[in-house]
């Protein structure tokens, strides 16, 4: 079998494939890392703490992956620079703590002092061949700007060090360390493998490559969800280039999922606090649902396609994925994964201390010793409000009869008018009930039904990726069928990545519209809008249309103030619902527009 692409890391981070075929190229040497260092901003000290448990010394050769290379110098790189805790980068970084040192480069946590938040400091210096690599693949990155990724802050040479600042999560797990207490349930396996596949797939589109996926590298949020960390930053510290970046890290997110339903790394030496394969006989690998019962039969195929496996599967009827893209679709063919429902707990019961004949007596009371006797019930009762003195009682008392008088009679006069008016009122009563209901929004729609010609999903703030081949199930006329938006994370407004994305509905030609009625699956905020009367052609921005009226829920009538005539309709989402899947997704399943 094949190498992974995972890269060389600190300390006997052995990720080599199944066959050890590859002999080791390069090696990497760690100074003693503090023992209390965050293992989620280094994924090396997972290695090195696994390492150290197996009575490994802390200088081992590391095996260099197939599709992987590790750039290397003739002379050896200048080393880090000495700086202690307390340093001051820009007068404004604090560094606290180092957590790796290796290779010429060093990692810290350090204190942003202008902002009063945690953050992560890589350090190499100016000289270092691979300064430059850095520098421009940790600006490349926070162009980015996708949250699903821990972000890039800043990027600096001053005089003789080269730093990149990037987000500190004070809250996050590292995936190495989620998965040292066991697999992860199905529901959360599925999860990891669609946000990361999700997150790489954008990355690909904007010429971006991570090359050191590992789990120490996938982080979870307390919110449940994932954030990648070291996009392009941490291969260009290495000196790690790939021929084939996509399959890299596409076999990179399969081994990721393979360990996260078998807690086993799928090669043969023992990497990331995982073991490994080293029973595997020549280059076949072991399917997760063959290396441990009630695997999801789905997501074991998924890893096998994932990693390649040198062109088999575990199906062998299924196409190996050898870009995110591709297993984001195969993905995306599954049959949802929901959570476990919750089990329902009684609460405990609790008997009263409720005994005959002793009702207000202390529940616990002294065996020996004469009983107390029991409470009168004039003790038991509240003590009575002090009663109002003098004038100001008497003339409350007035008050308060006088208002009782006038209420009395208010209600006999118009019990009287019912009794004498009868029939009439109740007739007029009913009849204006009814005049009410008419002017109310939610009543039925009137107007006739407009023909909608075609429907094309509309995503101008984003990558147009918004299942468009699906657009025509919301005016199939059938509910059971629904037009989907991808799933965001984080945030019901989109994942806070865009303001909007919905469908355009083509009339054919202009054509009178006075409301529209969208059917979704879950409450959903909706915007109605419309093109101007003289566009012929198809809009391609927001800006084409002119706001008509918004609203909220699950089936939503909206109606312009008069009639508009338009040939464009745009029925644009603003907030998501939460779906099973812990994610926030639209889905329209039917649109009707009346004239």
């Amino acid at each position: 079998m094949a190498e992974r692409s995972t890269a060389a890391v600190d300390v006997a981070d052995v990720s080599g494939g199944a066959s050890g075929k590859e002999k080791p190229s390069t090696t990497e040497t760690e100074q003693a890392t503090t023992d209390g260092a965050t293992e989620h901003d280094s994924d090396d000290n997972a290695t090195a703490d696994s390492t150290r448990a197996k009575g490994t010394t802390a200088d081992t050769d590391t095996s260099a992956p197939r599709s992987s290379k590790p750039v290397s110098s003739a002379s050896q790189p200048p080393q880090p620079p000495e700086l202690h805790s307390g340093h001051k980068l820009a007068r404004r970084y604090r560094l606290e703590e180092c957590v790796t040192r290796l290779d010429g480069f060093s990692s810290w946590r350090a204190v942003d002092e202008k902002l009063r938040r945690a953050v992560g400091v890589h350090l190499l210096a100016a000289d270092h061949p691979r300064a430059r690599p850095v520098l421009a693949a940790a600006r490349s990155a926070a162009l980015l700007g996708d949250p699903r990724f821990v972000q890039v802050l800043d990027a600096v040479e001053d005089d003789d060090i080269v730093y990149v600042v990037h987000e500190w999560l004070p809250d996050a797990t590292s995936l190495a360390t989620l998965l040292s207490s066991g697999p992860l349930p199905t529901h959360e396996a599925y999860q990891l493998v669609s946000q990361v596949t999700q997150a790489m797939a954008a990355a690909h589109r904007e010429g971006l490559s991570h090359l050191r996926l590992t789990p120490g590298c996938v982080l979870r949020t307390g919110a449940g969800q994932y954030r990648i960390r070291g996009l392009a930053v941490n291969a260009a510290l290495r000196g790690i280039t790939s021929d084939h970046p996509q399959r890299t890290d596409t076999e990179a997110i399969g081994a990721l999922l393979y360990a996260s339903l078998t807690q086993r790394w799928p090669y043969r030496e023992d990497a990331y606090g995982l073991s490994g394969m080293a029973e595997l006989t020549g280059d076949s690998l072991v399917p997760p649902d063959q290396v441990r019962a009630g695997v999801h039969r789905g997501l074991s195929e998924l890893a096998m396609r994932a990693l390649v496996n040198d062109g088999a599967t575990a199906s062998r009827q299924e196409q190996p994925c050898t870009t995110p893209e591709e297993l984001a679709k195969a993905i995306a063919a599954l049959p949802r994964i929901r959570p476990p429902e919750p089990e329902f707990v009684a609460p405990p019961f609790h008997p009263t201390t409720y005994r005959q004949g002793s009702y207000g007596a202390p529940a616990n009371r002294v065996a020996a010793g004469p009983a107390a006797p029991a409470p009168s019930p004039a003790a038991l009762a509240p003590p009575a409000p002090p009663t109002l003195p003098g004038r100001t009682g008497r003339f409350l008392k007035w008050s308060v009869s006088a208002l009782l008088i006038a209420a009395l009679g208010l209600g006999s006069w118009q019990l009287a008018d019912a009794l004498i008016n009868g029939d009439s009122g109740a007739s007029s009563s009913d009849d204006q009930g009814q005049v009410e209901q008419q002017k109310q929004p939610g009543a039925d729609p009137t107007g006739k039904p407009v023909k909608v010609s075609a429907a094309h999903a509309f995503d101008p703030l984003g990558d147009g990726a918004e299942n468009g081949d699906d657009a025509d199930a919301a005016i199939d006329g059938d509910t059971g069928t629904s037009w989907p938006t991808v799933p965001y994370f984080g945030n019901p407004r989109l994942g806070n990545l865009k303001d909007g994305v919905g469908l355009i509905l083509d009339l054919g030609k202009p054509q009178q519209v006075s409301s529209i009625e969208v059917t979704f699956r879950g409450r959903t905020s909706v915007d109605f809008l419309a093109a101007a009367k003289d566009t012929t052609a198809l809009p391609t921005s927001v800006g084409d249309f002119s706001k008509v009226s918004s609203g909220t829920g699950e089936k939503v009538e909206l109606r312009a103030k008069k009639p508009i005539t338009t040939q464009y309709v745009l029925v644009w989402l603003t907030e998501l619902p939460m779906s099973p899947e812990g994610n926030y997704r639209g889905r329209i399943a039917e649109v009707e527009v009346r004239s």
